[in-house]
């Protein structure tokens, strides 16, 4: 079992949008940990150690121990506020959870095998519809991602969330409809050889053959030049 990350926090005393500006002046980071019929209990924490965690995959979807005030709670993040510019968290939600609590997470969906594919290798495109999958299960077995293996899939193929195995008990939040996950798409693009051989094609024929169209050109414009000389003379 993957070891849980946690956060040493301190309680606030006050709330509102001044305590929590005051918070962020001080170098912490305001939050609140809610949920499981308790009062929620405003907390700051340590901004260095949140980033930390953001900047993993699966935020949203890993659990957390939050020690404050010598006891510890289980949570999962559920909302995070970032300063529109600078992108440094400035408000955190937790939720308070249990091993068999029923929570609505995102899912990573992951691709392997790609060189197994044979539409693949053959220039087609994997187009992915959806890079994550919501899913209803416990917060005590929240996988880490959807594996899809890509092995024997042609161009044309569509994969369907009914295709995906999932862990026992862990079941999409769309159960109305067999939703498409991603598809072998052809390829858009015609190799460079062939476009370099049509523009030569077409660059030949232009002239004429052989450049008989150019000469064709000159032999008229000369007589057309003796004509006129002729004329100049009769008068």
């Amino acid at each position: 079992m993957t070891e849980t990350t946690t956060f040493s926090a301190e309680a606030r005393t006050r709330v509102g949008k001044g305590a929590a500006r005051a918070a962020r002046r001080a170098g912490t980071v305001p939050a609140v940990v809610y949920g499981a019929k308790k009062d929620p209990l405003p907390i700051t924490i340590n901004p260095i150690a949140l980033r930390t965690e953001i900047s993993k995959p699966g935020f949203f979807a890993t659990l957390y121990d939050i020690e404050c005030n010598g006891e510890k709670e289980r949570v999962l993040c559920r909302d995070l506020q970032l300063h529109p510019v600078t992108d440094v968290p400035i408000h955190a939600d937790f939720l308070r959870v249990t091993e068999s609590t029923q929570i609505n997470v995102d899912i990573a969906v992951l691709f392997e095998n790609e060189e197994e594919s044979p539409g693949l290798k053959g220039g087609g495109v994997l187009n992915i519809v959806r890079h994550s999958v919501e899913v209803i299960c416990r917060a005590g077995a929240i996988p880490d991602s959807i594996v899809i293996d890509l092995t024997g899939r042609e161009v044309g193929d569509s994969i369907h969330i009914s295709e995906v195995s999932l862990p026992d008990g862990v079941r999409p939040t769309i159960d109305d409809r067999d939703f498409t996950i991603a598809t072998i798409a052809a390829p858009t693009l015609l190799p460079v050889e062939e476009e370099i051989e049509e523009g030569l094609e077409g660059e030949d024929g232009e002239g004429g053959e052989d450049g008989e169209g150019g000469e064709e050109a000159v032999e008229g414009a000369e007589g057309a030049k003796s004509e006129e000389s002729g004329d100049s003379r009769d008068n």
